[in-house]
């Protein structure tokens, strides 16, 4: 079913708003021009009464009679003009007694009257002691005025609701516009074009719209890039092993090893092909953490305990690369809530790295201490370190291989990823910094037991 759009809803509205603006204004109006126009009928029946008195003679045959030109205006006004005395009984419809006795006492009288006819205006004046001219006139006649300006009025305001209708088309048709163009390039970005501008025009909330699709551009490019890099990266990290393992395993096939080498081949074949199933598990498990399927299982743990199992194992392997390892660890337990494997997942991820990239006689240092609500597990040593830009961005697959490729020893930024969600998912935080060694620090906060840990950025 297809749904009503901008264009037909503004119009829609507008039209409703202007309609109760001119009913609105037609049921307050059209008693205020009754009465406004009853009260100038009145006000003109009272000059006319005036008129008349004065302009009224007595012919030589006794009668009363005004000019032709007044007898004329109370023609054309629909106004019936009657001479009373004193004591007077034979009265028109809607004048009494005290009307009579009023103008003949010299007062004047202005009132309106119901009859059977419907209701008249009645003025009055006084002509001579003892006699009086009474005027009336038909409400109705009054009215016709009020009616004239009714339909002036009802006239203008439909003009004014065609004018609103018209205002509201070109209103939607200005939103309207800057909108379909954010739409379509919203649809050219969801198809992968990147060669994607928006003008900044109309509202300001639209305009808006267009300023975030053009960051959401720039942001996808940037994003993009870093994937590709990050492939390209990780692509060459795969070849390496697999073409050493591939190159041994045929020389192995083609007898050609020596048999006193067929021993340290296997073990290279061995090396190379675990260093591949690390890769390649870091790339799954990253994968499934952005998948929303990563499960962690936290339990409580002793960091102090897990430390010294992982330090136990990195100690020879450091040995073998000349390179120093040192514990940091409290006399007493360091309990956490964490799981264990994926918390000795991070110390071996951090560990590699640092053995990566020690010189011979460098120092590594596996520390684990309690620190407010946290458990803190930090891998120090006296590498090459890195810079505040690369800190802002240690945790960023691929960012930092990209940036020291063919500068020093440096693997595909996996690792680091994978120890900055990790921790995440285990309702902790990790920070990169700057060793006291000389080289980089990475620490890992994880809640310890029944502490509530705060939120860290």
């Amino acid at each position: 079913m297809s749904r009503p759009g901008i264009l037909s809803r503004i119009l829609l509205l507008a039209t409703a708003v202007a309609s109760i603006a001119v009913v609105v204004a037609g049921l307050v109006s059209l008693p205020l021009i009754r009465s406004n126009a009853q009260a100038i009928a009145a006000d003109d029946l009272s000059r006319l009464a005036d008129l008349t008195a004065s302009s009224l003679r007595v012919d030589r045959e006794g009668r009363y009679v005004v000019p032709p030109r007044v007898g004329n205006v109370l023609l054309a006004e629909g106004v019936t003009a009657y001479v009373v005395s004193t004591g007077a009984t034979d009265l028109p419809d809607g004048v009494d007694d005290a009307d009579v006795a009023a103008v003949t006492a010299g007062e004047s009288i202005q009132r309106t009257a119901d009859t059977p006819a419907g209701a008249v205006l009645i003025a009055g004046r006084a002509f001579e002691p003892g006699t009086g001219v009474i005027l009336i006139q038909s409400a109705s006649v009054a009215g016709s005025s009020a009616g004239d300006i009714i339909v002036r009025l009802v006239v203008a305001l439909l003009i004014g609701l065609g004018i609103a209708v018209i205002i509201a088309v070109v209103a939607s048709v200005r939103i309207i516009t800057p909108l379909r163009r954010a739409a379509d390039a919203a649809l050219r970005l969801g198809s992968g074009d990147r060669d994607v501008y928006v003008d900044p025009e109309g509202p300001a909330e639209i305009a808006d719209i267009a300023e975030a699709l053009n960051q959401l551009t720039a942001a996808l490019a940037v994003s993009e890039g870093r994937q590709r890099e990050f492939l390209l990266s990780v692509s060459h990290e795969l070849r390496t092993p697999i073409t050493s393992v591939r190159g041994y395993a045929e020389a192995l096939a083609d007898g050609i090893v020596p048999p006193e080498d067929v021993a340290r081949t296997g073990a290279i074949v061995a090396a190379e092909s675990q260093r591949l199933d690390r890769l390649v598990s870091d790339l799954l498990d990253l994968a499934r953490l952005r998948a929303d399927n990563f499960t962690v299982s936290p339990v409580d743990v002793d960091a102090r305990s897990l430390l010294a199992d992982a330090a136990g194992v990195w100690t020879d392997r450091c040995e073998r690369d000349g390179v120093r390892l040192v514990t940091e660890m409290p006399a007493d337990a360091v309990m956490v809530r964490a799981d264990p494997l994926r918390l000795r997942q991070i110390i071996d991820n951090l560990a590699e790295n640092a053995l990566r990239l020690v010189p011979a006689d460098g120092v590594i240092v596996l520390a684990v201490r309690a620190e407010g609500p946290w458990g803190v597990v930090e891998v120090r040593d006296s590498g090459p370190g890195l810079s505040a830009a690369d800190l802002e961005v240690a945790f960023e697959p691929g960012i930092l291989h990209e940036r020291y490729r063919g500068i020093r020893q440096v693997g595909t930024g996996v690792g680091l990823a994978l120890v900055g969600r990790l921790s995440q998912e285990m309702a902790g935080s990790a920070r990169a910094g700057a060793a006291p060694e000389g080289g980089a620090s990475f620490t890992v906060f994880v809640p310890r037991v029944h502490a509530m840990p705060p939120a860290r950025a």
